[in-house]
């Protein structure tokens, strides 16, 4: 008879071991979590395996303890993702993996028929709802619903699978993305780091930096925050677009073209890349999310939510998972440059003390619900639910079902009954 033994904080019979498949390894919230979930496998003692077609992380994943197999999965070649159908399969038997966890559709579809006729258990995580526009779209999309569980980043994911492909809600868990806290916290950030993004961005001394973060893409909505800081007329409002256009040199130059035509030129600035976000933030008066179609869960007001910042965001999507309306930020109608400008001269007539109250409030409500080891915690007892004794957390907690209600921080009674506007709501809090 086996005997059981313990590994990290986990039961098991054997080393449990999980292969996590993502199509490369590069920036991105997909990415940060399987490499999060990774390093987290590795301090409970289990093993762990990511299959990719490589990318500028795999480096974090050999510092982690984590074997990274570099196969074709980002290919959405119908010959090719037959041929890893075979590929996957070998490393299923020659690793004895226990689960396949997959974070993307085409290496779905190779993985999922793969795992058949072995002992490995198949899941999947959906990171955003994806557009289907014809019959044959929805088919290939079903891939990512085809899991024994079915992780989603959100409630509002969660619906999306529900709804599309029909997934009963005991297959479903919700598993909110997580941020690293000891580097997205304002004591994490130095005066050196802040000194040298200013200058990098030659800040204009004094002014109020309203900064949106997010790939220059039109669906980030960067057109609507600029016509939002024309409608201020605000001298003393310097606004920072953050992000790679990925080839969209078209979109870029519109909003170029753009920005000139509102002779905001000396006001709003487009930079490429950042590569300290925390020391960003730090620097900034007011974060805007402005994204006109709803994204699947939104790490941007979670980030500056933690690092105390106030935040503007569109009020559809994952998003309204993460902000508290009139109590850690703003939500606003999508592509409404008006309430946009209206929320950003809000948050920047917060005094003192009400900037105060919101940051604290802000950051114990991320670290309440948004870490990253809350995130790993929930993952690894999905994983615990597929394996059963042989991968039982030491703690016990539930993931969220689809039809669960996620717990709140408390409120009172009078505040549930009556929502007031934001800008009121952190008013009368600091008073």
């Amino acid at each position: 008879m086996p005997t059981s033994s313990m590994a990290g904080g986990f039961t098991a019979q054997k080393t449990p071991v999980v292969m996590q498949i993502i199509p490369v390894l590069g920036p991105g919230g997909a990415e940060q979590g399987c490499i999060d979930i990774a390093a987290e496998l590795n301090n409970v003692g289990a093993k762990s395996i990511v299959v990719s077609h490589g990318g500028s992380r795999v480096p974090e994943l050999a510092r982690a303890g984590t074997l990274h197999i570099d196969l074709p999965v980002h290919s959405k070649h119908p010959l090719v993702m037959w041929k890893n159908i075979k590929r996957i399969r070998r490393l299923i038997r020659d690793y004895d993996v226990d689960i396949v966890h997959v974070r993307s559709r085409a290496p779905a579809w190779s993985a999922w028929r793969a795992c058949q006729g072995t002992q490995a258990k198949f899941m999947t995580t959906c990171h955003a709802p994806y557009k289907t526009q014809t019959g044959l779209k929805r088919f290939y999309n079903s891939s990512i619903a085809r899991g024994e569980r079915v992780i989603a980043v959100s409630r509002y994911v969660a619906n999306y699978l529900k709804a599309t492909f029909g997934i009963d809600d005991d297959v479903i868990r919700v598993v909110h993305r997580g941020i690293a806290l000891d580097k997205f916290h304002p004591t994490a950030v130095s005066a050196e780091r802040m000194i040298k993004i200013s200058r990098e961005w030659r800040l204009p001394d004094g002014a109020n930096v309203v900064m949106m973060p997010g790939r220059i893409t039109r669906l980030k909505g960067h057109h609507v925050l600029i016509d939002a800081i024309a409608q201020l007329k605000r001298t003393d409002v310097f606004c920072v677009l953050i992000g790679s256009d990925q080839g969209r040199v078209e979109y870029r130059k519109e909003l170029e073209d753009e920005i000139r035509a509102r002779k905001l030129e000396g006001y709003v600035r487009i930079v490429d890349h950042c590569s300290d976000m925390p020391a960003a933030y730090m620097l900034t008066n007011v974060v805007v999310s402005a994204s006109t179609e709803p994204e699947g869960f939104g790490r941007v007001p979670v980030e500056a939510q933690a690092m105390g910042r106030p935040v503007v965001a569109t009020d559809h999507g994952g998003v309204r998972e993460t902000i508290q309306r009139g109590e850690t930020g703003w939500l606003i109608p999508p592509g409404d440059s008006t309430a946009l400008a209206r929320a950003i001269s809000e948050a920047l007539a917060l005094n003192a003390t009400q900037r105060a109250v919101l940051a604290t409030r802000a950051m114990a409500h991320i670290a309440a619900n948004f870490t990253k080891e809350r995130m790993a915690f929930d993952t690894l007892n999905v994983y615990s639910e597929l394996l059963g004794e042989k991968f039982a957390p030491a703690k016990k907690t539930k993931s969220t079902p689809i039809s669960g209600k996620k717990k709140q921080p408390a409120q009172s009674k009078a505040k549930k009954q009556s929502r007031p506007t934001d800008s009121a709501a952190l008013r009368r809090a600091a008073e």
